[in-house]
């Protein structure tokens, strides 16, 4: 079969447009319901007591769009179109983001996992070692100077072993200050000079531009294992601290159910608020979760965690219970005294 030189350049043109429609990204990007996956594979506690029931991670999928995919996205439910701005800050690549989503993830485990032994009595040793640099903010004072992964030591002379030190000692400062900062990076101590500029015109907050995390070594006993993969970001705290404190103590606490939920936990046990919750609610109704913590929020009402989730699961008709908490306590007494 002979093609004229016309359907050539048509086929051409149309395999260059269906190309462009699928790769091309836009400076959007797409947020859907995720998996509710079960903890149990994922969290390890040596000789650990196992339960009949299922604490559940549940995620959210996105990516940048591309041209069909913000169309689908239009009119399919529970798709969200977000701008890539609001989700990866400018200057942030792909790599950089995701290393700093796993970043977040291997601090949640850390946090859990001091809050879960903390309150089953078991024995833990934690050790500070100075501040991560999870991202620098493209423009503000540390750009050019401090880089990801970078490891904050010290600052002014002064000892930096966990984020408070470093926040409280720059809130002290004013603008056009210039403060020591002694790093490391690659096993090298690096001492560089930064000049702090604001880094949020609304509230005049003066820094030097870095989201951070502590580092620390948790030493704990029994041995914990996470086998989380390629699973990022924060969210999934109390629902690990829950799954580690079962393994931990004996008797089933989730009673034979399977139980889902989200929100930061930092290591006091609070439970902060996180985003897409409502493709979370989606996600999680549709592994039959029968009940769902949802931040709290301090009980605030309007868009709060515990209010958008309660309305979408209205929306969808659902039968899941969502409960709503501010501490890891909070979830705990309701497994240990109103779950049945």
């Amino acid at each position: 079969m002979k093609f004229t030189k016309g359907q050539v350049v048509s086929l051409l043109v149309a395999i260059f447009v269906a190309f462009f429609l699928s790769t091309y990204d836009l400076p959007y990007y797409i947020q859907k319901p995720g998996g509710a996956d079960a903890l149990n594979p994922i969290v390890e506690v040596e000789n650990r007591d196992e339960s009949e029931g299922d604490f559940h991670l549940v995620t959210v999928r996105g990516g940048q769009a591309t041209p069909i995919q913000y169309a689908l996205a239009k009119i399919l439910p529970h798709h969200e179109i977000l701008d890539i701005k609001d989700v990866r800050p400018e200057g942030v690549s792909d790599e950089e983001y995701f290393q700093a989503q796993l970043h977040m993830m291997e601090n949640s485990q850390e946090a859990s996992t001091v809050v879960a032994y903390t309150a089953a009595n078991k024995e833990i040793t934690i050790q500070y070692k100075g501040v991560y640099v999870v991202s620098v903010v493209p423009g503000l004072a540390a750009d050019g100077i401090l880089q990801m992964g970078d490891r904050i030591i010290g600052i002014d002379d002064k000892e930096i072993k966990e984020s408070n030190d470093l926040i409280s000692y720059i809130e002290e400062k004013k603008a056009g200050d210039q403060v020591t900062v002694k790093f490391v990076r690659d096993d090298e101590e690096i001492i560089k000079d930064i000049t702090l500029g604001v880094i949020d015109e609304d509230t005049k907050q003066v820094g030097i531009g870095i989201t951070l995390v502590t580092d620390r070594d948790v030493d704990v006993n029994p041995p914990i294992n996470f086998a989380s993969g390629n699973i990022g970001g924060p969210s999934a705290g109390l629902m690990f601290s829950l799954e580690i404190y079962d393994q931990l103590t004996a008797g089933d606490l989730t009673k034979g159910h399977q139980i889902a939920g989200t929100g930061e936990v930092d290591y006091e046990g609070n439970v902060g608020r996180i985003g897409g919750i409502d493709k979370k609610i989606v996600a999680a109704d549709r592994e039959g979760i029968e009940v769902f913590f949802a931040p709290n929020e301090g009980g605030r009402g309007g868009d709060s965690n515990y209010e958008v989730a309660k309305k979408k699961a209205e929306e969808i008709g659902t039968d899941m219970i969502i409960v709503p908490v501010d501490t890891f306590e909070d979830a705990l007494r309701y497994l240990k005294e109103e779950l049945k």
